[in-house]
C-alpha cells in the first residue's frame, strides 16, 4: 500500500537510505507501546527472579536458581531497550562513566551459569548471584545523576 501511494504521489522509493534506516523506520514503536513493553518485560524479569529464589529451596534447586535469577536480571536489562532503544542502550552501557559496572555485571551473568553448569559448584552460584544482584545495582545506579 505505501509503495502504490508513494507512485501515485510522485515520490521516490527511498533507496537512498540504508537498510538500517529502514529497518529502523519500520520498526518504530509509539511511546504508549514502548512503555507498556517495558513493564511487560520488567515484570517478567522480576518473576524469573522471584521464581528463582523460591526454587532455591527445593532439592537440586541451585541450578534453577542460578537460570532462573540470570533469565530474569537479563529481561530486566532487556526491558530498557523499550525505552531508549537497543542501540541507544549498548551506546549508554559502554559510555566511559559506566564501563566498569558493564563489565563486571555481564561477566557476573556470565560466571553465574559457569558456576553451575560446567564447573558444579553450587555455593560459587550463589556467591556470583549475589555479585550479580551487587552488580545490577552498581549499573542500575550508574545512570542516576550525581549518584556515582
Amino acid at each position: 500500500m505505501d509503495k502504490l501511494r508513494r507512485v501515485l504521489s510522485g515520490q521516490e522509493e527511498n533507496e537512498e537510505l540504508g537498510l538500517t534506516a529502514q529497518v529502523l523506520d519500520a520498526s518504530s514503536l509509539s511511546y504508549s507501546t514502548r512503555v507498556k513493553w517495558f513493564f511487560i518485560c520488567f515484570a517478567a524479569g522480576i518473576l524469573c527472579s522471584i521464581l528463582g529464589t523460591a526454587l532455591l529451596f527445593l532439592p537440586g534447586g541451585v541450578k534453577l536458581f542460578a537460570v532462573f535469577y540470570t533469565l530474569g536480571n537479563l529481561a530486566a536489562l532487556f526491558s530498557t531497550c523499550f525505552l531508549m532503544g537497543p542501540l541507544k542502550q549498548l551506546k549508554r552501557m559502554f559510555e566511559p562513566t559506566r564501563l566498569i559496572a558493564t563489565i563486571v555485571m555481564l561477566l557476573c551473568l556470565v560466571l553465574t551459569l559457569c558456576a553451575v553448569f560446567w564447573w558444579h559448584k553450587k555455593g560459587l552460584a550463589i556467591i556470583f548471584c549475589v555479585l550479580q544482584f551487587l552488580a545490577m545495582t552498581w549499573y542500575s545506579i550508574s545512570y542516576i545523576p550525581f549518584a556515582r
